[in-house]
């Protein structure tokens, strides 16, 4: 039976700034045993040392034919037509492979299609394709399901979708997470599934919403987030970004011999979910993609989690974090409202209005 659960490079284990290369080591050969063998990476992942880590780990160590692997082109690292296939050429010598089995366009919204559009990039990777550098070309999407629609409609060559799919976002207004699932649906595109606990928000669960899933027995919380993304219908791959061998060995407990969400399940997780709608907070998946480009170099997704933590659980500890998070770096009260967060933001958040509310409480 095909294995259900991908290894996301996003989040790796680390020592400090660095990749700890022993302990990545470790969880690559034990999801390579038994037969979790799709790994995902982006050029800018983990500060540009995921690629890396995966050809000291996976790549040099492995045969070609014997693992997945994808890769993205990333908007933040072309400026134009003529710099797209240095990038690639440059992520398959990092990497160490000859050719990327899926090559997806990267964070796919109006604009960046808009602007991949006018670079010629899917034309680019068409061409990358046909010299058999990539086997698989896709996008992964964050926007709209009416944008989705048009960029499938654009581009019947794209083959597969990745997108960010949650119990907690399935009906989210802004998310859209149903919507996009069902246009991949109709034109019958295999679906990447991203961010399925929500960075760890699922799994990080208020008491009252432990307590309907512990009611049940049967595993741990992002068990069942897993789950449920892996028991729709045209899912290929559900991926899960691991930071240490703990949470490796819980997901392949139970989807090595997945079974779909049954009845109590799906009943569970509407009680948990009418829990966490009802408690408010910030729907941060902690990318990180808004912390580089911050001109006073505030780490907005940890201050995220603090305000969340306070709101959503009356963590005490919440005070204690924020000053951690801001002693070297910015405050939120240090906020400039450039917006450049904003912009970049794949789940297109207000944080310049996020980080406001934030200061009222913690900045006094």
């Amino acid at each position: 039976m095909e294995k259900k659960l991908g290894f996301g490079c996003m989040r790796l284990p680390m020592i400090g700034d660095e990749v700890d290369l022993e302990e990545f080591q470790k969880m690559v050969d034990y999801s390579m045993k038994y037969g979790f063998n799709y790994f995902d990476t982006a050029h800018g992942y983990v500060k540009q040392k995921s690629e890396l880590a995966l050809k000291n780990c996976l790549t040099s160590k492995y045969d070609r034919n014997s693992y997945i692997l994808t890769n993205k082109l990333s908007v933040h690292f072309f400026n134009k037509e003529e710099q797209i296939r240095p990038l690639f050429e440059q992520q398959l010598k990092v990497c160490g492979v000859e050719y990327f089995d899926y090559y997806l366009m990267h964070a796919q919204d109006k604009a960046i299609y808009q602007y991949f559009q006018e670079c010629n990039a899917y034309k680019i990777v068409q061409e990358l394709k046909k010299e058999g550098k990539i086997k698989h070309m896709g996008i992964s999407f964050h926007d709209k399901a009416d944008v989705l629609n048009v960029i499938l409609k654009e581009h019947p060559e794209i083959e597969i979708v990745q997108i960010q799919l949650n119990y907690k976002d399935y009906e989210d207004a802004s998310v859209q997470s149903r919507a996009v699932y069902e246009v991949c649906r109709k034109y019958n595109k295999p679906v990447l599934i991203m961010e399925p606990v929500k960075g760890g928000g699922l799994v990080n669960l208020p008491n009252q919403a432990k307590a309907v899933f512990d009611e049940l027995h049967a595993g741990s919380y992002a068990n069942y987030a897993i789950r449920f993304a892996a028991s729709l219908d045209g899912v290929y791959k559900v991926l899960s970004g691991m930071s240490n061998m703990e949470q490796l060995k819980d997901n392949i407990s139970y989807m090595k011999d997945f079974q779909p969400l049954n009845k109590k399940e799906y009943e569970a997780i509407d009680k948990v979910k009418n829990i966490l709608d009802s408690l408010g907070g910030i729907d941060c998946t902690a990318c990180c993609y808004c912390v580089d480009g911050c001109p006073k170099k505030i780490l907005i997704p940890d201050l995220f989690a603090c305000y969340n933590a306070k709101v959503q659980f009356n963590d005490w500890n919440s005070d204690y974090y924020y000053d951690v998070h801001t002693k070297a770096y910015g405050k939120a009260s240090d906020c400039t409202g450039c917006k450049q967060c904003e912009k970049i933001c794949p789940q297109h958040l207000t944080v310049t209005k996020y980080l406001k509310e934030i200061s009222k409480i913690f900045d006094k």
